[in-house]
C-alpha cells in the first residue's frame, strides 16, 4: 500500500537556523526520540564538515549497538546533506559511515543566474547531479535522494528531465523543495501529480513557511504523489523551526493527515508514527533550542486543548469532540508536571559524587563501582559544558547506557 513517511530534518535545515543551534549530543537525543516517534529518517547533518564527523559516526553506532548494549536507534535511517558535487560525496563517504545521501543543487532560472551567474548551464545541473549520484553508490550508500532546489520556481519540464536523470543514474527519491515557500497547495499538489507520473518515483516534499503554507503545501503535494502512484515523503521540524518563518511542522503535518476532512480519509498516513511521543520530543526541542513552543501551536501550544468561553467549557466539558478535534492523549499529553518546591540535587560541570549518585539513583540507576562512578561524572561534567544547560534525564541515561558513543559525540575534530 502506497504511504506518506517523514523525513525530519531538524539536525540539518533546523540546526542551520540563524541565531539558534543545538549541541552534537542534544542532536543524538533527538535522533533517539525521532526514532521512538515512527519517523522513517533522519537528515542529521553535513558530513563533509569535520566537527559533525564524530558525532555523525557515533549515532551510526547507536543503530549497530555493541556487546553491552543493543542498539539505540532501532528504525530510523541516518542520512547526510551534500551539494551535487561528487568531490564532496567521496570526501563524506571515506569520513563517515553514513549510508543514506541527500545531494542538492538549484534548478531555477533565478539560482542560475543570479546564485551561479550562469557559470552552469542546465545540462551543467544534471550532469552534477547525476555525477554525484554516481559518486555515493559507487561508494557504498544505500539509498540517495537528489535535491532540486528553488524547484518551485522551476520550469516544470526540467524538473522532470532533471528527476529522469537522477532516477536513471540510482537515485531512489526525488526531493521538490518549495525553497522560499511560494507554493500553494492547488499548484504543488498538480506539478507533484504531474512529475511522479512522468518520471514514476518516490517523491519528497521540503517546504517553507515565508507564507504560513508548509504545512498544506507539504500534505497537499504529499497526497498528490500517492495518487499518482508513488510513495511520498514529507521533509519536517520539530515545532517547524527552520530558516527564516520556519519549515513544515512535524506534529502539525501528522495531525492534518490523521484528521482533516479529505487527507484524513485518504489511508495514506504511515502506520509507523506514534503521536503518542509528539508531546516529549516537542517540549525537548524547545528546550535545546531555547525557542518556547508558541501558545498556539497544534497539538502541543499551551493553549492547544484550553477553553475558556462560557459556551466552549461547557461543550469540551459535555463532550470533547465538541470542542476538541482530537484527544490530547493521543499526543502523550495529560499527565501532570511536578516541580519541586523544596531541596534540588542536580550534576553538572561542577558536580561531585555524592550528587551524581544520588540523580542517577532518581533515575534508578547505579553504579558498579567508583570506577564506573568517576567515568560517568566525567561525562556528565563535559557534557554539561557540551550543551550550556541542565543536562535531562534522557541525556543522563545515554551517558549512563552509552559512554563510549557519548565521549565520541562530545569530541569535536576541526
Amino acid at each position: 500500500m502506497l504511504s506518506i513517511y517523514f523525513i525530519d530534518v531538524t539536525n540539518r535545515d533546523g540546526e542551520q537556523t540563524s541565531r539558534i543551534c543545538l549541541s552534537k549530543l542534544q542532536k543524538t537525543v533527538i535522533n533517539w526520540m525521532l526514532d521512538k516517534m515512527g519517523v522513517y529518517q533522519s537528515e542529521m547533518g553535513f558530513p563533509l564538515i569535520p566537527h559533525e564527523r564524530n558525532y555523525i559516526n557515533a549515532n551510526v553506532a547507536l543503530t549497530r549497538g555493541d556487546i553491552d548494549n543493543g542498539a539505540l536507534i532501532r528504525r530510523l535511517q541516518l542520512s547526510g546533506w551534500t551539494r551535487a558535487v561528487a568531490s564532496d560525496v567521496q570526501q563524506s563517504l571515506e569520513h563517515t559511515d553514513l549510508e543514506h545521501y541527500q545531494v542538492s543543487i538549484s534548478t531555477s532560472e533565478q539560482m542560475l543566474q543570479w546564485k551561479f551567474r550562469n557559470r552552469f548551464s542546465r545540462e551543467d545541473i544534471i550532469n552534477m547531479m547525476v555525477e554525484a549520484v554516481a559518486a555515493a553508490k559507487e561508494g557504498g550508500a544505500i539509498t540517495v535522494g537528489t535535491n532540486a532546489e528553488d524547484a518551485s520556481r522551476s520550469d516544470l519540464d526540467f524538473l522532470i528531465e532533471f528527476a529522469q536523470a537522477g532516477k536513471a543514474a540510482g537515485a531512489d527519491r526525488f526531493r521538490y523543495c518549495d525553497t522560499l515557500g511560494y507554493e500553494d497547495p492547488g499548484r504543488i499538489a498538480e506539478r507533484i501529480g504531474t512529475i511522479a507520473r512522468e518520471v514514476q518515483m518516490p517523491m519528497e516534499m521540503h517546504c517553507h513557511n515565508d507564507l504560513g503554507l508548509a504545512v498544506a503545501n507539504s500534505c497537499a503535494g504529499a497526497v498528490a504523489c500517492c495518487e499518482a502512484g508513488q510513495d511520498a515523503y514529507i521533509n519536517t521540524t520539530i515545532n517547524g523551526v527552520g530558516e527564516r518563518a520556519g519549515n513544515a511542522d512535524l506534529v502539525s503535518c501528522v495531525l492534518a493527515l490523521k484528521y482533516s476532512a479529505q487527507w484524513g480519509q485518504s489511508g495514506f498516513l504511515s502506520q509507523a508514527i506514534q503521536l503518542d511521543q509528539a508531546w516529549g520530543i516537542s517540549k525537548y526541542v524547545s528546550n535545546a533550542f531555547g525557542v518556547p513552543i508558541p501558545i498556539n501551536q497544534p497539538g502541543v501550544g499551551a493553549n492547544a486543548f484550553a477553553h475558556e468561553s462560557g459556551i466552549h467549557a461547557d461543550g469540551a466539558l459535555k463532550d470533547r469532540a465538541n470542542y476538541e478535534l482530537y484527544n490530547f492523549v493521543q499526543l502523550g499529553r495529560g499527565e501532570p508536571e511536578q516541580v519541586p518546591t523544596g531541596r534540588v540535587i542536580t550534576t553538572g560541570a561542577q558536580g561531585g559524587a555524592s550528587g551524581l549518585e544520588y540523580v542517577y539513583s532518581q533515575l534508578d540507576l547505579g553504579f558498579r563501582d567508583d570506577e564506573h562512578a568517576q567515568e560517568t561524572l566525567q561525562l556528565v561534567q563535559l557534557a554539561n559544558l557540551h550543551n550550556q544547560a541542565p543536562l535531562t534525564e534522557e541525556e543522563l541515561w545515554l551517558i549512563y547506557h552509552y559512554p563510549e558513543q557519548v565521549r565520541q559525540i562530545l569530541t569535536a575534530t576541526a
